[in-house]
């Protein structure tokens, strides 16, 4: 090893202290260290900086994990699970305003369970950053960043190349990339001929996430964890990782884990679009889709698995669904069959409305701008898309939501007071208990969340 230069060495006492050349400004800091010499917290701070640097370079990693984009709802939880495992846990994201959120043991999103962990781990063995150095300081590089699409739905791969060059210079050939996010099918193995191209021998492996959102914290320990690697030596270590969250380890080859993700999201955004597209034939037939319903779940083991109606929204469902579609050539009829159904339940809804009411001298008013109930993540909400149509179509649309940060949103009292029409769009727990306000209006329920029936 080569031994550290004696100028750049700082004692106290008679103490070694560390290594100033491995400051986050080099031995230059030293001069500044010493004008904030009265300043405890800064020189703890920056102490804490020099040993961990110092420790890095006798040891070769300064963390065991770094989560890139490790902000986000599937970062955050992910990087507080594996510090409260024992790991060693750097989160980089370049979101400033969640970075000066999470700093302070709060998090920038709703996450069951998330936030008292959150503050147990931070400062210990979970650290933040927004510098691309934790990248080279970590041995598992943990990618979080899925296969984006255009406005036609398509994957945009080059994207996803043009991270990767913008992080190359970061990544040695030691370390471990794992893919967290949803990618289109092939991308793991272009993602690894990319780097053996530039000359680095990186392992790559993919390991999908499969959590709900809001239910990470329990789901990410007791859910088996499907990885998929190139290499012997890559599985093995990609496995041991996460045993330390999860005692169900799958083996799956790199195509077949991505095509697992996006049939499990495909899967389900079919089974909503049966329930919905059933949804509509009801209440077009006059009766009631969730008399019907509960009929045929009764005491009958084959349609337990039968979920109600509702719209289907949210960041990954529908863009994975079409990622599968132009995976396969745009042949995936039961797939683009589901997007239609799902996305036209509003334009349903409104249609509805049109033909029972005079739906352009009433106020309506929408509850809940989420994609799903007791969220605060307004992504690909269809409640967003009612609002537009409705904008057009009735006299006036008033929105409220108690947890989406909205600053046209309205409070829910407001909305109660001013409208004819009440739309269900997100089924928040918080408005069982505001439903006696409803009595006097006409409440159009798709989830039966109020349990009065989804006929409208």
């Amino acid at each position: 090893m080569t031994p550290l230069p004696i100028h750049n060495i700082l004692f106290i006492g008679g103490s070694f202290l560390g290594d100033f050349s491995l400051f986050p400004g080099g031995s230059r800091d030293l001069h500044h260290f010493r004008n904030h010499s009265l300043n405890f917290n800064y020189i703890w701070n920056t102490l804490k900086i020099v040993f961990r640097r110092t420790y890095y370079y006798m040891k070769k990693n300064l963390y065991d994990i770094c989560i890139v984009g490790g902000l986000g709802h599937v970062g955050l939880a992910l990087g507080i699970s594996l510090s409260q495992s024992g790991k060693q846990v750097v989160l980089y994201d370049i979101n400033q305003k969640a970075i000066d959120t999470v700093s302070k043991g709060e998090m920038p999103f709703m996450e069951f369970g998330a936030e008292d962990a959150l503050k147990n781990v931070l400062g210990r063995n979970l650290s933040l950053s927004s510098d691309r150095l934790s990248i080279s300081d970590s041995y598992f590089v943990i990618v979080v960043i899925g296969t984006p699409v255009d406005e036609h739905l398509n994957p945009e791969f080059e994207v996803f190349k043009k991270f990767f060059s913008e992080i190359i210079d970061y990544l040695k050939d030691e370390q471990h990339i794992i893919l967290r996010s949803t990618v289109f099918p092939g991308t793991t193995e272009k993602i690894k001929e990319f780097l053996r191209s530039n000359g680095k021998q990186t392992k790559v492996s993919f390991c999908p996430e499969r959590i709900a959102q809001g239910k990470a914290m329990e789901e990410l320990r007791s859910l088996p964890q499907i990885v998929a690697s190139f290499d012997e030596t890559s599985f093995q270590e990609a496995k041991k990782l996460f045993l330390s969250l999860t005692d169900d380890v799958i083996y799956l080859e790199p195509l077949e884990a991505e095509l697992a993700k996006l049939f499990t999201n495909s899967w389900r955004y079919i089974q909503f679009a049966i329930s919905n597209q059933f949804y509509q034939i009801a209440t077009q037939s006059g009766v009631d889709f969730f008399r019907i319903y509960n009929a045929l779940r009764y005491n009958y083991p084959r349609t337990q698995g039968f979920c109600g109606a509702g719209f289907s929204a949210g960041p990954c469902l529908l863009k994975d669904t079409m990622q599968l579609a132009a995976y396969c050539n745009n042949t995936f009829f039961l797939g683009h069959s589901a997007m239609l159904i799902n996305e036209g339940l509003p334009n349903f809804i409104i249609q509805r409305l049109k033909e029972k009411y005079p739906l352009k001298d009433n106020v309506v008013g929408i509850l809940g701008m989420a994609f799903k109930g007791d969220s605060d993540d307004p992504r690909e909400s269809l409640s967003y898309k009612l609002k537009k149509i409705l904008e057009i179509e009735a006299k006036k649309v008033l929105c409220t939501d108690p947890f989406v940060k909205d600053d046209k949103l309205v409070s829910l009292e407001e909305v109660i007071a001013n409208s004819e029409i009440l739309i269900l769009g997100a089924p928040h727990s918080v408005y069982k208990q505001k439903k006696a306000a409803f009595s006097s209006k006409i409440v159009v329920d798709i989830w039966n969340f109020f349990e009065k029936g989804g006929y409208f």
